[in-house]
């Protein structure tokens, strides 16, 4: 039989015991939730990353960004204005530039007479000005120098590259049925229906044409090559030299504007006359053509074929023509 003493003794062994794990169990809890937060961190950031501490002053404050700008309530009003928040970020430029021409001197605290000088001729920022009326003070600090009411949408504006080029710097290509000598067909224009030599691709994109202009009439003139349908007939133009003739030869002459206060209906139109050095250049072109035509096998019959006209009858089928 336990006794009095021993039933105590034993309670007292067990209250003790009691405290003890309640003392366990709240040390160990303390010690899981510290550890928690590191291990977030550490699963979040990574082994190697340490974690980045918010920049304080001397005085124990949090540094602010002075280029940022911040709401002060839910309204939408900022906490420093447009003009305000240009001149920071303007400050941070010149204090950048200062800092890194201290650094190349090799002493930030040098001061040369120049600067001293330019200090001493620095007009303030702010001057005194008297205001009129009973109530407004008299006299009012203002800017010597306002700041713009109007500012960049971009601090530095954007190059923009031209990807695509002028039509001027595209690539000419011609048809391979239409190359120097070929006899082509003109479709469109003053002379519709007649037959005329090719003579020259000219680096416009268009082609030279001539009739030649004593077999039917065709002068030298540019046209396009979708306005022309390439013939299988041929002639041999190698010996024929035409290096002068460019696009800057068949540029037309602006005549000068006469005075509009004269009556309309008198004036007339004037016809622009050929140069001599256009007529030089066609008489050389047909000789040189000509002799082409000469040469050739069927000359009797080209000649004839290069003053017809190219007309279609009825029951003609134009696609399944060869030219």
């Amino acid at each position: 039989m336990s006794t009095p003493s021993a039933k105590t003794a034993s309670a007292g062994a067990k209250a003790k015991t009691t405290t003890t794990t309640t003392t366990v169990v709240k040390t160990i809890t303390a010690t899981t939730k510290a550890a928690q937060p590191q291990q977030k961190l550490a699963s979040t950031l990574g082994a190697g990353s340490k974690v980045k501490k918010p920049k304080i002053t001397a005085s124990g404050k949090k540094v602010i960004n002075s280029h940022s700008n911040r709401s002060l309530n839910t309204n939408g009003l900022m906490r420093f204005s447009r003009g305000r928040m240009f001149h920071r970020r303007a400050l941070y430029r010149i204090n950048k530039w200062k800092g890194d021409q201290a650094k190349l001197q090799g002493d930030k605290t040098k001061k040369t007479a120049g600067s001293i000088q330019k200090k001493t001729q620095r007009k303030p920022a702010l001057t005194m000005k008297t205001v009129g009326g009973d109530r407004n003070g008299k006299q009012r600090l203002v800017r010597a120098k306002r700041f713009p009411r109007y500012y960049p949408t971009e601090e530095r504006p954007k190059k923009f590259s031209a990807k695509r080029k002028r039509f001027g710097d595209h690539p000419r290509r011609f048809r391979a049925t239409v190359a120097p000598g070929t006899v082509v067909i003109l479709v469109a224009g003053k002379h519709a229906g007649k037959r005329a030599v090719v003579v020259k691709h000219l680096s416009s994109g268009l082609l030279l044409v001539t009739g030649p202009h004593k077999l039917n009439g065709v002068p030298l003139r540019r046209v396009n090559q979708i306005y022309v349908i390439g013939t299988s007939t041929k002639l041999d133009l190698t010996s024929v030299k035409v290096d002068n003739l460019d696009d800057k030869f068949f540029k037309r002459v602006r005549v000068a504007k006469k005075n509009a206060d004269k009556d309309i209906f008198d004036s007339k139109k004037e016809k622009t006359q050929l140069s001599d050095e256009r007529r030089q250049a066609q008489r050389s072109i047909d000789t040189a053509i000509l002799s082409a035509i000469k040469a050739h096998t069927d000359s009797r019959l080209l000649r004839h074929y290069l003053k017809s006209r190219f007309q279609l009858w009825n029951g003609v089928l134009p696609h399944k023509l060869k030219f």
